[in-house]
């Protein structure tokens, strides 16, 4: 609801908080994601199509309202990783950004719940007890790094390795790479489902080589299910993370080589996986959505006593 909207019907607002530019005069705005720089991203790839018209105007009209919004500091703005604050910085020159990560629910993502469907999820989309399957999940594949896995894939064709591509972008444009790295039998692509949980019950590993993620809430997930990790220093999660220790994560985002050791090394080495999958609980156990309320909650407190005093200023004067 908007001030003017709530003065008529009688309401008044202490705050108002928006996540994302949903209102032009929000007190506090969380952000999700910086468009200024997924612009720089979409003319880089050049897509073309009718998708990649849309989505270059949708990204175009929010940029103008992220400059218009963002830079205004009575504005509160509280960023998901310090990579997003980073390019809020870098685009908008804000230096007052908090950073509140995501958090995870454990209740509904941890290995037991993970193992109670894995048999049978696997058995459901034709994957073998003997085949390892690195699970890649999110829309716009091309900034999610498909075209890396399919790269990196490509490197371990001998190894009982499957991909498993969960989104809702169109599986027809990949076909032609597919086809090219000789990968038909070990690509396997799925529609969106409200019960993720089933995705990385079916995986083995999670891949994300991320060319741009705010955060990348799935890496997170998959870590509280006891899944190991690669993501790249590109996805703002992997600040939170430990490369070797609870994940892997690519320096590049790019970088299919390094992508197709790790993938290796994981697939012949299910004590790899396990060890790195036990690590990654204990750290995504820290991220709690809790723990990310109260931040929140924090930073309105903050904002309620910054107004509250400029007002008795202003009385006063």
């Amino acid at each position: 609801m908007r001030r003017k909207e709530g003065a008529k019907s009688g309401a008044e607002f202490d705050v108002i908080l928006s996540a994302g530019i949903n209102c032009s005069d929000a007190d506090v705005i969380l952000v999700h994601a910086v468009f200024h720089r997924l612009v720089e991203l979409q003319k880089q790839a050049g897509s073309r199509g009718l998708r990649a018209w849309h989505r270059s105007l949708y990204y175009g009209l929010l940029r103008r309202l992220e400059r218009k919004i963002y830079a205004n500091r009575r504005t509160a703005l509280a960023a998901v990783s310090q990579r997003t604050a980073d390019q809020i910085y870098h685009y908008l020159d804000r230096t007052d950004v908090r950073v509140i990560p995501n958090g995870v629910d454990s209740q509904a993502f941890n290995p037991l719940a993970r193992e109670s469907l894995r048999n049978a999820v696997r058995l459901r989309w034709n994957f073998a007890d003997t085949e390892v399957v690195a699970l890649l999940v999110g829309n716009d594949w091309r900034n999610k790094g498909l075209a890396t896995l399919l790269d990196a894939a490509a490197k371990c064709r001998e190894l009982p390795l499957r991909l498993l591509i969960v989104g809702a972008d169109d599986p027809s444009n990949w076909r032609t790479t597919i086809s090219r790295l000789d990968l038909e039998q070990k690509v396997s692509f799925l529609r969106p489902s409200p019960n993720v949980l089933e995705f990385y019950a079916a995986a083995d590993i999670l891949a994300a080589p991320s060319r741009e993620d705010s955060f990348n809430l799935p890496a997170l997930e998959a870590m509280a299910c006891g899944l190991p990790v690669i993501t790249s220093g590109c996805a703002g999660v992997s600040s939170f993370l430990h490369h070797g220790q609870d994940c892997f994560v690519l320096e590049q985002p790019q970088d299919f080589n390094t992508l197709a050791i790790h993938l290796t090394n994981l697939c012949n080495d299910k004590s790899l996986r396990l060890s790195l999958g036990a690590q990654a609980v204990r750290t995504a156990s820290q991220f709690t959505w809790e723990r990310s309320v109260d931040s929140v909650v924090k930073l309105i407190e903050d904002v309620c006593a910054k107004k509250h005093n400029s007002r008795a200023q202003r009385r006063h004067s």
